[in-house]
């Protein structure tokens, strides 16, 4: 909502020092969202000054027509003598008032003006349009043209008023009230504690038998229908300069002077109006839902089809217009450069339903002023008084005549009225306000407020959206400031930190950045489609989803059974940015639908829900364990005079899986697998207890085609639930020992087939207690010295004891041993 100063100023009273910065922060205090405040006119400068035309030359010879014209400036000049100036607009003539800019003077946007020669002549200044002088296009798309009774040589920016402050205000969807220059001066009152001149205080006549008929059959669609006639209106008659500057100071450009005091009405009171021409309506005005199928030409020239709920205004032809969206074409106002302009109109003042306005809108696409503020809430009490303002200002600016009959056509309705206790906005707001102050604070919003201890306040009709207690609290802390409220942090129990489950997920966080991993969040939706690309068996268990009754884009319309198919795309979208080298993570939910389908309860709102009932809403929610995932790409280690550098791989993947298992305190196996996406010969199965809790690997060839990654692309999810539930992560204080460690090296030579992991599991188990460590540090393969189908797997092994050096007979039989139950499980033998 745009709001000149200069109009709030007709309202409020506001001290002559106030600029729009400092309306600003007040209403911004008194919680309206100002977001910004416009200088119109800050860098224009004169003389600017209105001009009659005296003489037009065309001049020849040009690619486009130019005119030189002579221009009656008065004493503008200094001289009184006409003023000679090139202009290319042709939509005025010889006599016509004109906007005239001479030399000496600015433009908006910097723009000097000065004496200078073109198309053979010397141009004196510029006969100025509505866009050269920041006002917008008034619908001639040439340059301004004056009411012929304008003073020659009067000052134009005065005249224009195009010096001026507009503030821009975000008006949110419960403050319809502000969608009006009434709404806004009301909360400018509050915030200076002035007076506030309500434009809605007008004479309004009672309804008589004389108005134009209405009938209204749905009353609850609309409860509340005024009609007005004004007749004799000349169809010369234009808006006021002062008429058409206001209208596009908030936003909307001049039509034609019925259409633009309906909207100036509208955006004075918040009213919405229509004006039908009375010649063109035959029979009465009524109000219903349309027929399905029923069909409407509406204003902007498009024939809609009507759905069944669709509120109409009709007449005995059928539909003639959209209530509260937008009017009929077979009723509109004649322009008034039409031969026959509109002469008689009928004012139609109106309030409608917002949900059913709302569902209209949004139907047909067809977004207006008027269904903006019938959709946020309209004071139905101020319907007869927009009508009366509509019917005076045509009667004064287009010399009509107001019509005695006055139609009203009201649904009984009482005002809403609220209980609230007058300590509640304290209890909310933790600060003791008092009564006296809740009082007033609620009579300035409009409330007529009673009781003591407990009051009764009724809310007034132009505030709807003051509904319950909260609301009035809400409306004493805003007007008492925001600003006020003292800033407390919570003070929980000793002892209430955070859960052992969110801290090993900071900790896999910390951890997986400490290795080089860029944390990389997605949004939880994908496609079905992503698990054929992730080669997926069709019975795998990710393939069932979750799906959203209403998702935010079609073509993704489940939860994810899996956290890749989102890292995959992170990890496109930065490959494809030029970032090649590339180590993302993420941690998060995924979802499990269970086998059995239930509803959810609705919970009650009235009170806090039982534990049993708060059971019963989770148990209808999908399963939701926490995992963790990386993919690498490009270089793990970068190349440079210390060294080649060296690419991401499958190993990199694995240790990113170990890594997270330690700060889990869990023991993970890794063995060799196959599933899903990863390569059959480079997948690693990670395997806590008996139960598998995820893979890692390098990425089978077609999935990296799929979804557009790079080449040798690696990965590793993992059910971090799982292995929070079989880890221990007490933290262990470091074991150092005062006697020497052992260490003994053996390579052992097993078939191609056969996992490291079997041969480690087997050393360790062998070792007995004296092993220490075990680190698989070489691996060799060579036909000629080994075999076919065979290889050399080297280990490290560390032996201590803890109350004793160990002997070299001791280490030796201890690496004896764990070399003979290698053998005997997994046929290793000795190398040479």
């Amino acid at each position: 909502m745009r709001v000149p100063l200069s109009w709030l100023r007709e309202y409020v009273d506001l001290p002559a020092t106030e600029t729009g910065r400092d309306v600003q922060a007040k209403l911004v205090s008194a919680g309206l969202e100002v977001e910004t405040v416009e200088h119109l006119g800050a860098d224009l400068k004169g003389p600017l000054v209105v001009g009659q035309v005296l003489t037009i030359e065309e001049l020849e010879g040009f690619k486009k027509p130019i005119r030189f014209c002579t221009v009656d400036v008065g004493q503008a000049n200094g001289t009184g003598e006409p003023q000679e100036i090139v202009c290319g607009a042709r939509n005025f003539s010889v006599g016509d008032k004109v906007v005239v800019v001479l030399p000496g003077a600015t433009l908006p946007g910097g723009f000097s003006i000065s004496a200078r020669k073109t198309y053979g002549k010397t141009s004196h200044g510029m006969i100025c349009s509505g866009d050269e002088l920041g006002m917008g296009d008034d619908g001639s798309h040439g340059i301004i043209v004056l009411p012929p009774e304008t003073e020659v040589g009067k000052d134009a920016i005065e005249l224009l008023e195009l010096v001026d402050e507009v503030l821009d205000i975000a008006v949110t969807a419960n403050r319809g009230d502000c969608l009006s220059i009434r709404g806004v001066a009301r909360e400018a009152a509050i915030a200076y504690g002035l007076p506030l001149s309500d434009p809605a205080l007008l004479d309004v006549p009672g309804p008589n038998a004389y108005g134009y008929p209405v009938e209204v059959s749905d009353p609850l669609g609309c409860d509340r229908f005024t009609a007005r006639t004004v007749t004799g209106l000349s169809p010369e008659a234009r808006s006021p300069i002062w008429l058409q500057r206001r209208l596009q100071k908030v936003g909307m450009r001049p039509i034609s002077l019925a259409v633009d005091v309906t909207n100036y009405v509208m955006m004075e009171l918040g009213q919405p109006l229509h004006a039908y021409d009375r010649s063109l309506v035959q029979g009465t005005i009524g109000v219903r839902r349309a027929t399905e199928g029923e069909q409407i030409r509406t204003l902007d020239g498009v024939e809609r089809k009507l759905h069944a709920e669709d509120l109409v205004i009709t007449d005995e032809r059928g539909p003639i217009g959209l209530a509260g969206v937008m009017g009929g074409a077979n009723t509109e106002i004649a322009d008034h450069s039409e031969a026959e302009g509109t002469t008689d109109v009928v004012i139609e003042a109106a309030h409608f339903d917002a949900v059913s306005i709302a569902r209209t809108a949004r139907r047909h696409k067809l977004s207006s002023e008027a269904s903006r503020r019938f959709e946020r809430g309209v004071d139905p009490a101020a319907a007869a008084a927009a009508a009366q303002r509509t019917v005076d200002l045509l009667v004064l600016l287009a010399g009509g005549t107001a019509e005695a009959g006055v139609t009203e056509v009201v649904a009984p309705s009482a005002p809403h009225t609220i209980s609230v206790p007058a300590d509640h906005p304290d209890k909310v707001a933790g600060v003791s306000y008092g009564r006296e102050t809740v009082v007033r604070r609620l009579q300035e919003v409009g409330c007529d407020v009673y009781g003591q201890d407990e009051l009764l306040v009724t809310v007034p009709s132009w505030r709807p959206d003051l509904q319950e207690i909260n609301d009035l609290a809400e409306e004493v802390i805003r007007l008492e400031g925001y600003e006020n409220l003292p800033s407390t942090l919570p003070r929980p129990p000793a002892g209430r930190g955070l859960t052992r489950r969110q801290r090993l997920h900071r900790r896999v966080g910390r951890v997986l950045a400490g290795a080089g991993y860029v944390e990389a969040p997605n949004y939880p939706f994908l496609a079905e489609q992503v698990f054929d690309q992730l080669l997926l068996d069709a019975d795998d268990p990710k393939r069932r989803v979750v799906k959203l009754t209403n998702p935010l884009n079609d073509e993704e319309p489940a939860l994810r059974t899996s956290l890749l198919p989102g890292l995959f795309g992170a990890l496109r979208r930065n490959d494809g940015r030029g970032s090649h080298d590339l180590a993302l993570f993420e941690t998060g939910l995924v979802f499990l639908p269970r086998e059995e389908q239930r509803i959810a309860a609705v919970l009650p709102v009235d009170r806090r829900p039982t534990d049993e009932e708060i059971a019963e809403l989770d148990a209808a929610l999908p399963e939701q364990p926490r995992h963790v995932a990386v993919v690498l790409a490009g270089a793990r280690e970068q190349a440079g005079w210390w060294g080649k550098g060296r690419q991401a791989d499958w190993a990199d993947a694995v240790e990113a899986a170990r890594v997270v298992a330690r700060e889990a305190g869990a023991e993970l196996v890794v063995r060799g697998g196959q599933y899903g996406p990863w390569h059959p010969g480079r997948c690693a199965e990670l395997v806590v207890g008996d139960t598998v809790v995820g893979h890692a690997g390098e990425l089978h060839p077609r999935v990296v085609k799929a979804f557009g990654l790079p080449a040798r692309t690696s990965a590793m999810e993992l059910d971090l639930d799982a292995l929070e539930a079989a880890g221990d992560d007490t933290p262990q204080a470091p074991r150092i020992s005062t006697f020497p460690v052992a260490t003994q090296d053996v390579a052992l030579v097993v078939d191609k087939f056969v996992p490291h992991a079997e041969v480690e599991a087997a050393l360790r188990e062998g070792a007995g207690e004296l092993l220490e460590g075990i680190r698989l540090f070489d691996v060799y393969e060579n036909a000629e010295q080994l075999g076919d189908g065979r290889k050399s797997l080297a280990y490290a092994l560390r032996f201590r004891a803890g109350d004793r050096t160990l002997t070299v007979d001791e280490a030796s039989a201890a690496r004896d041993a764990a070399v003979a139950l290698a053998g005997e499980r997994t046929g290793a033998v000795l190398r040479g």
